[in-house]
């Protein structure tokens, strides 16, 4: 394959889900990202849990400047689910990240979708090396970059190239449930 790289598995998922279950007020505090109008993200929930600072953009009205350099901090959503310090700080470790940039959690419903797109912004290219580690899922569930399609298993961490196009399709009857953490990692 040329555009996913499988870097690990087994990560035992089930305390994370049992956290985010008790607290489902955690989902869809911030939708700048997916409500925006012709977002490919529309049928897609998230929990933040660290990226740029949103309060003074949200007390200003004006998201202009929100994607451009930044120093990320943690959202109260991430003290929320502690679960998943081992898991970020580990994925750190393991590909020797020099620094740690957005982290989310998005969901994606049965019969939901991410439209095909291309991530092409400062963060993007700044915080170079994008991780998912894949908390649930189904078989009908399917990752596409460029031609590829993949299909992963809850547990796994994969990374691939977000500047080239992608999308997910959830074709199964359960949603699908994916950690993202996007970490700078010097070439």
């Amino acid at each position: 394959m040329r555009n996913f790289v499988k870097i690990g598995a087994g990560i035992d998922t089930a305390p994370t889900l049992l956290a985010i279950a008790r607290q489902p007020g955690l989902w869809n505090r911030h939708t700048e990202r997916t409500a925006t109008e012709g977002s490919p993200h529309a049928d897609v929930s998230d929990i933040w849990l660290r990226y740029n600072d949103i309060k003074p953009y949200r007390k200003s009205g004006d998201m202009s400047g929100f994607n451009e350099p930044h120093d990320a901090v943690w959202y109260p959503e991430w003290y929320a689910l502690p679960q998943l310090r081992p898991i970020v700080f580990g994925l750190m470790a393991r590909v020797e990240g020099t620094r740690l940039g957005g982290v989310m959690i998005t969901k994606i419903p049965a019969g939901g979708r991410v439209l095909p797109h291309v991530d092409d912004n400062w963060h993007v290219h700044h915080y170079n090396t994008k991780l998912y580690v894949v908390l649930q899922s189904n078989p009908q569930c399917w990752n596409r970059v460029e031609d590829e399609r993949v299909v992963m298993a809850p547990g796994d961490i994969w990374y691939f190239d977000n500047t080239k196009e992608h999308e997910v399709v959830n074709e199964g009857d359960t949603d699908r449930m994916t950690l993202i953490v996007c970490i700078r990692c010097e070439k």
